[in-house]
């Protein structure tokens, strides 16, 4: 559904009312296409403190290139090396001075270290870096992002560094990702980094689903469309678009995972779990059908079709697991108990399986929490709630599904492996929840 208030203050009329009236003044966001691909600006790389990183490379291979304008379209700060309060003054120092020139839809990413629980000073300052983070990703406007990476090895970041300096993040904001070490990637197409890969999509026969399916297309990966039968006429219309194939199946039947992992002779690559449903309704109004129904679909169905898949070693070594959390699932939402509940056990199953699953089967588990997402579902909300919706989050506007898939496909990437156990929202920095 159209966005009319945001077309509005893009008009001179709307920018003068606005202004006037100190309403919101969402900014068009730029988004990855083929014509435009990249941020249009240079990258203008600072550092606060000491580090010990080794950024040049990385930044050589996944920004803009380096800024001599005075407006640069992104901008790394290393702030890694900082161990104690006094230190943070470099951070002010270096970013107080550039935040004003960066283009619109620019990109802020500061880069600290893991938390040291040895020295509580060094924990201190490496988490002032978050609540800095997090408040300049509100002030910024203009469609500017700001996320912090905590990392200790820079070429492990790079699949992230690429994507939090790209269009394609145009909806990340507020976040707080990390970054571990692993070895490097097998070689792959730039372009078209999951060529010769498989993945599964499920719930991919419309909306956010539709939007992952094609953009893993999109990188290259055969693409399995799966629905449940009575969509599946939609899902082999996407399948055939994509050049993929569709396979109707109930996720929640009991034998979904045994079924997808017969249909899948050669293996799977990606798995992303997207279906999902709602059954709102305050917690005194219900019935036991719809919280079961929901958490069936949601969560239960997610743990054991990922358990029968790793079991039946279906999930290829350097595979990727993403499922879909939700920030009902981090800040709670009225009338959605169980929906909230479903979200927040994908958040509690992507922590405690992830790092399991990378020991033992060399595959990573993260998730997307999407926010307010323009989709068939919300158009169908009242337009006030609607309107909250969509205004309450840094970029003052709703997200779209291409955001999610977008955000699903790093995270998919074959060089995301130093990424695990991460829940990433997509929400515009939602002002509701962490």
């Amino acid at each position: 559904m159209a966005d009319r208030y945001l077309s509005f203050t893009g008009t001179a009329p709307g920018r003068f009312l606005t202004r006037r009236l100190g309403l919101p003044r969402p900014a068009t966001l730029r988004r990855w296409s083929p014509e435009r691909p990249e941020l249009d600006g240079g990258l203008l790389h600072l550092t606060a403190g000491t580090s010990g990183l080794d950024l040049a490379p990385v930044l050589a291979r996944t920004g803009p290139g380096p800024d001599d304008t005075g407006r640069p379209a992104a901008v790394v700060l290393d702030a890694s090396g900082i161990r104690d309060v006094d230190g943070l003054a470099a951070v002010h120092a270096a970013l107080h001075p550039v935040v004003r020139s960066l283009a619109a839809s620019g990109r802020i990413v500061v880069l600290g270290a893991p938390l040291d629980p040895a020295d509580h000073h060094q924990a201190a300052a490496q988490q002032a870096l978050e609540g800095f983070t997090r408040s300049l990703g509100k002030e910024t406007g203009r469609g500017i992002t700001v996320n912090l990476v905590r990392l200790t090895d820079a070429p492990a970041a790079e699949s992230t560094l690429r994507f939090l300096l790209s269009p394609r993040s145009a909806y990340v904001s507020g976040q707080v990702i990390g970054v571990g070490a692993h070895e490097p990637s097998a070689p792959y197409d730039v372009d078209r980094p999951l060529s010769g890969r498989t993945a599964l999509v499920t719930g991919a026969a419309r909306g956010i689903g539709e939007a992952v399916a094609e953009t893993l297309a999109r990188d290259g990966a055969e693409v399995v469309v799966l629905d449940v039968p009575g969509a599946e006429a939609d899902a082999r219309r996407v399948a055939e678009r994509l050049g993929g194939r569709a396979l109707p199946l109930d996720i929640t039947a009991a034998d979904a995972g045994a079924r997808i992992a017969e249909a899948l002779p050669g293996g799977l690559d990606v798995l992303v779990h997207n279906a999902g449903i709602t059954r709102d309704r305050r917690l005194v109004n219900m019935p036991a059908e719809r919280w079961s129904s929901v958490l069936e679909v949601n969560l239960a169905s997610v743990l054991r079709t990922t358990d029968a898949l790793l079991a039946a070693g279906t999930l290829k070594r350097g595979g990727r697991i993403v499922a879909t959390a939700s920030i009902a699932g981090i800040a709670g939402n009225a009338g959605q108990t169980n929906y909230g509940a479903s979200k927040a056990g994908i958040t509690g199953l992507v922590r405690a399986l992830a790092p399991r699953a990378l020991d033992g089967h060399g595959v990573t588990v993260n998730a997307v929490a999407p926010g307010f997402i323009e989709t068939r579902m919300t158009a169908a909300v009242p337009l006030l709630i609607r309107e909250a919706g969509r205004r309450m989050n840094s970029l003052a506007q709703g997200g779209l599904p291409v955001d999610v898939a977008e955000t699903t496909a790093w995270l998919a990437h074959p060089a995301s492996g130093a990424v695990n156990g991460q829940v990433v929202r997509v929400c515009g920095q939602s002002l509701l929840g962490a």
